[in-house]
């Protein structure tokens, strides 16, 4: 189950030379340089090394963004030339992201649950009082709690797994959509999960549930909107230990009748690579769906989770 919270030890990828390089330098350059004058002279620049931004001018939405996999995707756009919003739950956490990412006026926090419909909407809408639109959108905020098999499940945790995830995506998304098809450039971004594709594990079944069903949103919001200049995709990706996952990966170990170490660790032996993967390899594949050069690509569910659904 790949979470969503805080991490400190990314570090700054404010500057062209930042941890994403590694990941992206291979993933940038997988595409001959010949296939049109604007994608070659994009991988160029980056073979060069050089400053183009790859997200000038535009602005990103993302939910959940202060830590964790959402905090490495918006240190990413930064990087890149973006201004960035976040939403989180709490101020204090909101406040020492924007103090710590020290982008300046670049980027902005606005306060909100992503489990209640208003805050998704007024995010979204704040996200455009402050800059003037919303190009991206990463739907990144989602969790669940109350681990149990379906049939001692209760509905507290059903419904808050239901609207954590799949409600959150949907409410976001179409808030942000109207603006995206008036300008015809728009790229949705959802966080799903290896989960989306797997059913191998007990008491998570209402996670399993919103993560397969956030597929199916991508897909349906693709299609309809593809005409229209909007990509959608999501990305899947395998554990990655955040401050989330801390805390709700201990709770599923604990369900499971087995410890947190011994949950990470088979994640890890599932996944072809053997490891869990890192908040920046999910930020490097956001990255590229993010930009001109991702346009090609909608509909898709990106796997990031190590070969673990092989």
């Amino acid at each position: 189950m790949s979470g969503t919270g805080a991490g400190n030890r990314l570090g700054s990828l404010a500057s062209v030379s930042n941890p994403l390089a590694a990941h992206l330098d291979p993933l940038w350059q997988a595409t001959p340089r010949q296939v049109c004058h604007n994608a070659g002279q994009f991988y160029v620049d980056f073979a060069k090394g050089g400053s183009v931004m790859r997200l000038a001018g535009r602005v990103a939405a993302i939910t959940g963004g202060t830590r964790g996999i959402g905090r490495g995707i918006a240190e990413a756009y930064l990087a890149e030339g973006a201004q960035v919003v976040l939403s989180g739950r709490t101020v204090e956490k909101g406040e020492r992201a924007l103090e710590e990412m020290n982008a300046g006026d670049n980027a902005h926090f606005i306060a909100g649950d992503a489990r209640d419909q208003a805050d998704v909407e007024a995010f979204v809408d704040g996200a455009i009082e402050r800059y003037g639109k919303v190009d991206i959108l990463v739907n990144n905020a989602g969790g669940s709690s109350g681990f149990a098999p379906i049939a001692e499940m209760g509905d507290e945790a059903w419904n808050e797994a239901l609207n954590w995830m799949l409600n959150a995506t949907f409410w976001g998304t179409r808030r942000a959509l109207p603006g995206m098809i008036d300008r015809g450039w728009g790229r949705i971004i959802n966080i799903s999960s290896v989960e989306g594709k797997l059913i191998n594990k007990t008491t998570v079944g209402h996670y399993i549930v919103n993560k397969q069903a956030i597929g199916a949103l991508t897909k349906v919001v693709a299609f309809e909107n593809g005409p229209l200049g909007v990509t959608c995709n999501a990305i899947l990706p395998g554990a990655v230990e955040t401050d989330l996952m801390a805390i709700t990966g201990r709770n599923a170990a604990e369900s499971m009748g087995m410890t947190y170490e011994e949950y990470l660790d088979g994640y890890a032996q599932e996944a072809a690579i053997k490891r869990i993967n890192t908040v920046e390899e999910v930020a490097a594949v956001a990255l590229l769906l993010a930009s001109d050069v991702g346009g090609g690509i909608t509909g898709a569910e990106v796997d990031v989770h190590g070969g673990t659904a092989l």
